[in-house]
């Protein structure tokens, strides 16, 4: 392989591994504050003893999460110096504006969070908690803006010629609202938001059906559940505004995600199929005209299709963006059903009186980790051939001094390295799992009065 299919596989390798932990810590902070704030509405201790387990739970994940994302940085160095040079004026503005504005909040607040329990007063613990959390959430702004501006530059001009060239920022208010950018962090945020709550369903799900921390659990479940639904329905109006903006900014990667070639012909929506790249045909399950008709409210309106662009300025792996984007939105429409589903037993009083529902919900976990990481794939493989779009090819963004073998060995040291930071996370994760919340008080104790017993059933 030559030194972009390995630069490229590099990054996508050390992204995909270090996504796995961010949206966790945005998601789990969103319930933390929710446990938190409701202990110091009621003084019931069982959500302070939610509110502790988490926090340990989310150190965990935050802890690895700053370790995986620094490698990036030295990797636009190392293997992207042209593309560094080029979009380093606007990434330095980003950057910049996360260290100030969400690092700083995060960290500064971070130690309170993790050891001010007992000693400082509950109101400045829990604005530590809002700090951590809405540092998390700053953080996802400027990265987010930063990639956004890739996909939909704008606020810049073009200084230098040729190699030399780069973008400058003129309108920096116009580079944070580029075009896609408020879709596209609604759309992180509510992925992270599914990361973390399924997450603790998923481990309050596994403890109810071992008859461990039965009544913790049970209200640690619903009031999870119902941040979820709401999460899930948000999700994909979210991302129904995303698609719309991508048919109006990038329509060859609206293309590549739905497999439409046809040059300005109404397009089909596909629940799943498989795209014959040679021959240019997609054989599944489909709407006829439903694409157009989710764009346009037309099922006959015309979608700009790939035969539109020359070959050497559309994405090349279209089954792969067409079948990573579907199961995104898959696992979306799934995650909608089970939440509601849910929802709809626990009013007729049944949530916890079905075993493979539980079951089901304890392996949900990965799925939101999933859509995740499929959805960001569907994304930047889609803007291919370009890194900064209809502006830097990615064959041109590339460090020159750099090898191929250099790129591999690097990729195999961080394979490994890697591999062993996500077991010591599993490790870990399944350590504080095991031993579970802490407390003085027997939360299962029937004795302790007649409420607990009629919160079980």
């Amino acid at each position: 392989m030559d030194v972009e299919i390995l630069s490229r596989i590099q990054f996508a390798f050390t992204v995909a591994f270090h996504y796995i932990y961010p949206p966790l810590s945005i998601g789990l902070g969103l319930l933390m504050v929710v446990f938190e704030t409701i202990y110091l509405k009621t003084k019931n201790k069982k959500y302070e003893v939610l509110a502790k387990f988490w926090t340990k739970i989310f150190a965990i994940t935050f802890g690895v999460g700053v370790v995986t994302g620094i490698v990036m940085e030295f990797e636009f160095g190392t293997n992207w110096a042209t593309y560094s040079r080029y979009v380093g004026d606007i990434f330095g503005s980003a950057l910049a504006a996360e260290g100030i504005f969400a690092f700083a909040l995060e960290s500064s607040a971070l130690g309170i969070l993790l050891f001010g329990w007992n000693k400082v007063k509950p109101w400045v613990h829990l604005t530590a908690t809002w700090g951590v959390f809405l540092g998390s959430m700053f953080s996802a702004v400027w990265i987010v803006v930063a990639n956004s501006w890739q996909q939909t530059p704008a606020g810049y001009h073009i200084v230098g010629e040729g190699m030399q060239a780069r973008a400058e920022i003129v309108d920096f208010w116009a580079m944070v609202f580029n075009p896609s950018s408020v879709d596209r962090l609604i759309h992180v945020w509510l992925g992270a938001f599914l990361a973390g709550t399924f997450l603790i369903l998923s481990v309050h799900a596994y403890y109810i059906l071992k008859g461990k921390y039965i009544i913790l659990s049970k209200k640690a479940f619903k009031i999870t559940l119902v941040v979820a639904a709401i999460s899930s329905i948000l999700q994909l109006v979210a991302g129904h505004s995303s698609a719309e903006g991508v048919a109006e900014n990038q329509p060859a990667k609206l293309a590549a995600l739905e497999g439409h070639y046809k040059a300005n012909e109404p397009a089909d929506l596909y629940l799943l199929g498989w795209v014959d790249q040679k021959n240019e045909k997609v054989s599944g399950i489909k709407i006829p005209g439903g694409l157009s008709f989710l764009l346009y409210q037309d099922f006959n309106e015309p979608v700009t299709g790939l035969n539109n662009y020359k070959k050497e300025n559309r994405p090349t792996q279209i089954n792969a963006i067409f079948q990573f984007y579907h199961i995104m939105v898959a696992i979306g429409m799934f995650l909608i059903a089970l939440s509601f589903y849910a929802l709809w037993q626990w009013k007729r009083g049944k949530l916890f009186q079905q075993k493979w529902l539980l079951w089901t919900f304890v392996f949900t976990a990965i799925l939101p980790q999933i859509a995740n990481q499929v959805g960001w794939f569907a994304a930047e493989m889609g803007r291919q051939p370009w890194v900064v779009y209809d502006l830097l090819r990615t064959s041109d963004a590339l460090s020159k001094s750099v090898q191929a073998n250099q790129v591999l060995f690097s990729l195999i040291l961080f394979f490994v390295v890697y591999t062993v930071l996500f077991f010591l996370f599993i490790y870990l994760m399944n350590k504080a799992i095991q031993k579970g919340p802490e407390s003085d008080i027997d939360f299962d104790d029937n004795s302790l009065n007649k409420e607990i017993t009629n919160v079980i059933t």
